[in-house]
């Protein structure tokens, strides 16, 4: 059974729940990534993290008390000369963008990696 619609409900839920910076920050990054990609795969991995994936896993968006984390789960292999990685820096595949409350993202840059990794993960799959 398809459980993509449970899963884009669930990370509706999971933005409401957070009436905050953080569910605000979590809806405008989902918002970025169906922009670049409107064939992204929303899931509901682990014990409750949104997962957006095309050809395999693009990010993740796990929420904590002060930062919302943005996993790119092929980061290491991702042009990034903004520098927008600043966190999981040390190992060979993840890289991530750690995001605290008043942090712009620079947007452009954002929709530049999702359009990277989707582009990673699509070569892989051919």
């Amino acid at each position: 059974m398809d459980k993509e619609p449970d899963a884009t409900a669930l990370i509706d839920t999971r933005i409401r729940e957070l009436d905050d910076w953080r569910g605000a920050t979590l809806a405008r990054v989902r918002a970025l990534i169906h922009q670049v990609d409107p064939q992204v795969v929303e899931q509901w991995k682990w014990r409750g993290v949104p997962v957006w994936a095309h050809g395999g896993i693009l990010c993740t968006g796990e929420t904590y008390k002060s930062t919302v984390k943005l996993t790119f789960a092929k980061g290491a292999a991702l042009p990034d000369p903004t520098g927008l990685f600043n966190a999981s820096l040390e190992g060979n595949t993840r890289r991530a963008i750690d995001l605290h409350e008043g942090h712009d993202l620079d947007e452009h840059a954002f929709m530049a990696l999702v359009t990277a990794a989707v582009a990673l993960n699509t070569s892989r799959a051919q």
